[in-house]
Formats: structure tokens, sequence, C-alpha cells
């Protein structure tokens, strides 16, 4: 494997902010998604204000996500009233249409933790066999082991 060095030198910080470049682009996208974001918020019904989200903008069409088919079927009905409302802000005279999408957002599950017990008998087994031993860790491994026993 080899490691091929880039001839390219690296851009200055003032070319990368400036407006017409990459950084300053994302920049006014960026701002523009979170105008049109907190515009649109303010036009839905209370209920559905945190499920709506502006996704994206390409193509003069809109992407808004929501995390329900509910609320996408209500934005379907509503979409020539949203449009509307979008054309009022500047940079958005342009919108065509509305892509809509369902994102259901699903909790992060911790793994169920698999605790196993042992008999009681088991358990005396194995401290026998800790007091039995001259190896101090492998006494200590057998002492936390019977330590799970349960106790009648």
């Amino acid at each position: 494997m080899s490691i091929k060095v880039k001839r390219s030198r690296a851009q200055p910080i003032g070319q990368l902010l400036n407006p017409r470049g990459e950084v300053g682009r994302l920049m006014r996208q960026s701002r523009l998604i979170e105008k049109a974001q907190t515009h649109l918020r303010e036009s839905l019904p209370e209920d559905m204000r945190e499920h709506v989200f502006v996704g994206g903008f390409s193509e003069g069409k809109l992407t808004l996500i929501c995390n329900r088919a509910v609320f996408l079927t209500w934005l379907r009905f509503e979409q020539t009233r949203l449009l509307s409302l979008l054309h009022q802000l500047p940079g958005f005279e342009g919108v065509t249409g509305l892509r809509l999408k369902v994102r259901p957002v699903r909790p992060a599950k911790a793994p169920l933790r698999y605790c196993q017990t042992l008999p009681e008998a088991a358990g005396k087994a194995l401290t026998q066999c800790a007091e039995d031993t001259d190896d101090p860790k492998l006494k200590n491994a057998l002492e936390r082991l019977a330590s799970h026993a349960t106790k009648s």
C-alpha cells in the first residue's frame, strides 16, 4: 500500500469563506433552509410543528421531512398554501414544488442485558473450589462466579 501525495495546495481560508467559495455557498444555503424551517413551523398547527423539518433545496424543489405518514398526508393537502407561504420569503421565489418524505424516528434501544443466575448448590461448589485454589487470580474469579448464585 502506498500513500500518494496531492500536488494541489490548500486553499486560503479567505477564499473558502468568500460568498462565492464552497463554504460561503453552504452557509448561505443553510441560512435559507433555517429561514424556511422557522417560517413554515409558524404556519403549521401546534401538534405538527415538532414533526416537520426542511430537509433541503435542490432543482427548484424544497424537501419536507416528517416522521409520520399522517403528517405527510396533511402536507399534501396543504401543499399549495405552503408554497404560497414560501414564495413570501426572499430567496424562495423560485420554489416550484415540494418533495414530501417520511422518515420515522426510531429511538435507539439498549441491548437487553442477559443475567444468568446460578443455583445455590453451584455457588457452594464454586466457593469450595475457590477455598482449595492457590492461584489468587483464579480464586478471585471463582468467588465472583459464586456471588451470582441465588440464595433461598
